[in-house]
């Protein structure tokens, strides 16, 4: 090996070896989260970020540039536990290896945040965010149901807007925990409750505002199932404005605070009577309407109305007009009643069954006498027809030849036909048959023509 020179070695120059190491690496790993604390922290002018990732044992190195960092939600400091999503690389000009961050969240809401986003996904799969399910609010709210902390903020909140804006509301509350890891099962059954009771109209589901990890009882699966579930619309107002949990994404409706899910439910006091206002004056003109209408109508079935004797008259004409019209009818009905009787007897008449013998004795006598024609026609046509056919025979039969003095020929030992005299021998003996009789014969002489 030592004589190998150095056109047959393959040097690998520095840059080309840490090139070549970064492919690989890149290559090797996908996109990955990477958990750690960070030190070393440091901000360039040109606005990428520096900084390792420890943990109890190791750390790397990690860079953020700028495009990226601009989308995180909070400025990183030394010490603080964060979570990137990065690739692996290498740092060609120094050799070092490095991770590169795309994206950063902090390291405990970040596992929640993930936590929430693959439940919601996952709900939201099974349908439970679909608006087909959700219930709208009755038209008259009695009742109002408030399932919370009997001692928060929420309460006081909810009941203080009740009190001003709908104070003949009747308000029962359902005391859960809204924190704590007992807190999501104590929701999911008293809403249970509040639905096995049926004791009012709509629900309210709240609690004040809080940190991710403080308001997760209301992220939690089994509270959407009761939700999800309850037979009563449910209003979920839960947290701040900007806080969005399961619970609001299944409830029928969210409000965005607890006050503002009890001035859903609430009508405001002088919104009503500026409304029952003007359902007065709507009612008073609708009266106002009707009357008129009902005096217009009196006036003019006043104007029909007839005196008693005038309509006792007017009957009494129409009674004998109707009798006069049906005298007409009975007479016109008695003509046409006679005319048909007349039809009938006549087409009777003609169907009398002597008539009917005497049509039938005719006709056979007809018959007869045709038939007798008929029959003297037929034996002259077969006489004729006799006579022409035994003279055809006769001009062809063999007897009338015997009549003209020819005679047949027989050999007498076996009775067959002589028609050549080179047939027979001198001393045969012959038959002949004339037309009268049969002679025996002996062949004296044979001539031959």
């Amino acid at each position: 090996m030592n004589n190998l020179t150095n056109q047959q070695r393959d040097i690998y120059s520095i840059s080309r070896l840490n090139r070549e190491a970064r492919a690989l690496l890149e290559g090797s790993f996908p996109l990955l989260w990477v958990e750690g604390e960070i030190s070393n922290f440091a901000r360039p002018a040109s606005g990428h970020w520096y900084f390792s990732l420890k943990d109890e044992v190791a750390q790397v190195r990690c860079a953020m540039f700028r495009n990226r960092n601009s989308m995180v939600a909070f400025t990183p400091k030394n010490g603080d536990q964060i979570l990137i999503r990065a690739r692996i690389g290498l740092y060609e000009a120094r050799g070092e290896f490095q991770i590169i961050a795309e994206h950063m969240e902090a390291s405990g809401d970040g596992a929640l945040r993930r936590a929430f986003d693959e439940l919601k996904q996952r709900l939201q799969q099974q349908g439970l965010f679909a608006n087909e399910h959700k219930q709208p609010l009755p038209d008259s709210i009695k009742t109002i149901g408030v399932i919370t902390s009997p001692t928060g903020a929420a309460i006081r909140d909810i009941l203080t807007t009740l009190k001003r804006r709908y104070p003949s509301a009747r308000v029962i509350i359902y005391p859960v925990a809204v924190q704590g890891e007992q807190s999501a099962s104590q929701i999911a059954r008293m809403i249970k409750t509040a639905v096995d009771r049926n004791e009012t109209d709509v629900l309210i589901l709240a609690r004040g505002g809080g940190s991710l990890e403080d308001l997760w009882s209301f992220n939690e699966e089994v509270v959407a199932k009761a939700i999800y579930n309850c037979s009563l619309p449910i209003i979920c107002g839960v947290g701040h404005e900007v806080d969005v949990t399961i619970a609001d994404l299944v409830a029928d409706f969210r409000a965005a605070t607890p006050t503002a899910a009890a001035e859903m439910v609430s009508p405001n006091q002088f919104e009503l009577r500026t409304k029952l206002k003007l359902l007065r004056s709507r009612l008073v003109q609708s009266n106002k309407r009707h009357q008129r209408h009902l005096s217009q109508r009196l006036s003019w079935i006043a104007k029909r109305l007839q005196h008693p004797g005038r309509r006792i008259q007017d009957y009494s004409q129409r009674v004998d007009e109707l009798q006069s019209r049906t005298s007409k009818a009975i007479s016109i009905l008695i003509s046409q009643m006679k005319l048909q009787q007349k039809v009938y007897y006549e087409k009777l008449t003609a169907l009398h069954p002597a008539r009917q013998i005497s049509t039938r004795r005719q006709n056979c006598q007809t018959l007869s006498n045709r038939l007798q024609q008929s029959v003297k026609h037929q034996l002259t046509d077969r006489q004729q027809t006799f006579l022409s056919l035994t003279k055809v025979l006769n001009t062809v039969s063999p007897l009338a030849t015997l009549e003209r003095g020819y005679a047949i020929v027989t050999r007498t030992d076996n009775d067959t036909l002589v028609r050549n005299s080179n047939k027979l021998n001198i001393g045969d003996k012959v038959t002949a048959r004339l037309h009268s009789g049969k002679i025996k014969c002996n062949v004296l002489n044979i001539e031959n023509e």
